[in-house]
């Protein structure tokens, strides 16, 4: 199985009281430390209302994120293409891929929020269609094109990019939640895709089903999807104990869930949850679930049962939240990148049979002892000293030592 990708969602969902400057300081951290962890991608999202998520430019974010970090992906995620004129979109992409030293990933979206469509005045039944007429037009200033083009919401007169991405092949990137709007770009024009929505088995949210979308699309419109480029996203909180991730990860799950799903978006049948415990087992330990809180053993069999039931994914990205406090948030995104991915990438596995060849072999390697055995007995005040010898006398168990002792007694 090829290695898997590992990254991070940001929206942000923040809730609200946190001072806003010290909030965007320590998102920047996360990112930092992510990068230090050695996970590939890190994305962040647009918003303009609801509260809870409060970057409005996610370009102007990973641009403060490329100086803090040296080799992490940092994908737009997303921008929202029916809010922008698509010739600054692309200017700003460039411009970003060449502050980060082309570690840019394109990512964008139709606008997730009502709200943020309604405070400007763009019609919810326009946003899917604005999002593939820009796409298009982005991708051919991307190629370098001079482009004109009029529309019901832009004009470009003669437009083309006076530098061009420093990747030569920057990935795009579509989000796909519900409807097969998202699936069904990345298969019309052969981009990536991030699956934002759940892991139902069965139904429009099935991955399966989605990716389906992608492939129908593809076909007819004579290109091809990987899916390697396909990107599906979690939800986790990891730590030592599965009791100890319930019992730092649960107040905070229920806040979210009860005061931004429920109470701002207000999201169609969703109920809020009465206590911590009843948020944990209903996001966690129901049948489907996206959602991890347990132990890294926990999250490599979820990862493992997604790799098998969609049929093969390019990336796991987390979604990053505040359900537990920000020392076990970052404890918990430590532990995923120090025992999952590895554990999951068989980083580990040559490990395991290094120790297990040498354990079924030790007769083989007797003879390393039989060796250090014949210069002591060579060695006559060596030999009287082992007598003298016992465990526990030196630091560290010595490679290859004979079983002193029984050496000792054989002689006496």
């Amino acid at each position: 199985m090829a290695r898997l990708k590992f990254g991070a969602f940001l929206a942000p969902h923040h809730p609200i009281g946190e001072h806003p400057l010290l909030q965007f300081r320590r998102d920047l951290d996360f990112v930092q430390q992510l990068d230090e962890l050695g996970y590939d991608e890190f994305w962040c999202g647009e918003h303009h209302s609801s509260g809870w998520e409060m970057i409005a430019s996610p370009e102007m974010f990973l641009a403060a994120a490329g100086e803090r970090t040296k080799r992490i992906k940092l994908g737009t995620g997303v921008i929202s293409l029916p809010y922008h004129h698509p010739y600054n979109v692309a200017q700003r992409m460039v411009q970003l891929d060449y502050m980060t030293g082309g570690r840019a990933i394109f990512g964008s979206g139709p606008g997730a929020l009502a709200s943020d469509a309604h405070t400007l005045g763009i019609d919810p039944m326009t946003q899917r269609d604005r999002q593939d007429e820009a796409i298009a037009i982005i991708r051919r200033l991307f190629n370098g094109e001079r482009v004109t083009a009029k529309s019901d919401w832009f004009v470009m007169n003669d437009a083309a990019l006076q530098i061009l991405p420093l990747q030569e092949d920057m990935p795009f990137v579509v989000a796909s939640q519900i409807s097969p709007s998202g699936m069904t770009l990345a298969g019309k024009y052969g981009i990536g895709i991030i699956s934002l929505g759940s892991m139902s088995t069965q139904g429009l949210m099935a991955l399966p089903q989605q990716w389906q979308f992608a492939e129908d699309a593809a076909k007819k419109a004579g290109t091809t999807v990987s899916r390697s480029n396909w990107r599906v996203l979690l939800s986790w909180h990891i730590a030592e104990t599965r009791e100890q991730a319930r019992r730092e990860a649960g107040a905070g799950l229920m806040r979210w869930h009860n005061e931004y799903n429920v109470g701002t978006l207000m999201r169609p049948g969703l109920t809020a949850f009465s206590s911590p415990d009843e948020a944990v087992d209903k996001t966690a330990f129901v049948e489907g679930a996206a959602s991890t809180i347990g132990t890294p053993d926990d999250l490599v069999k979820m990862i493992k049962n997604l790799v098998q039931v969609s049929g093969g994914v390019g990336t796991i990205v987390g979604f990053a939240h505040d359900w537990a406090n920000p020392e076990n948030t970052r404890r918990s995104w430590d532990m995923v990148a120090r025992y999952v991915i590895p554990e999951i990438n068989g980083f580990i596995e040559p490990l395991r049979k290094s120790q297990k060849f040498v354990i079924e072999n030790r007769a083989i390697f007797e003879r390393a002892g039989q060796a250090v055995m014949a210069k002591i007995m060579e060695n006559d005040k060596a030999a009287a000293a082992l007598a003298h010898t016992g465990p526990g006398r030196v630091a560290i168990p010595t490679v290859n030592a004979p079983d002193l002792q029984e050496a000792a007694k054989r002689k006496a």
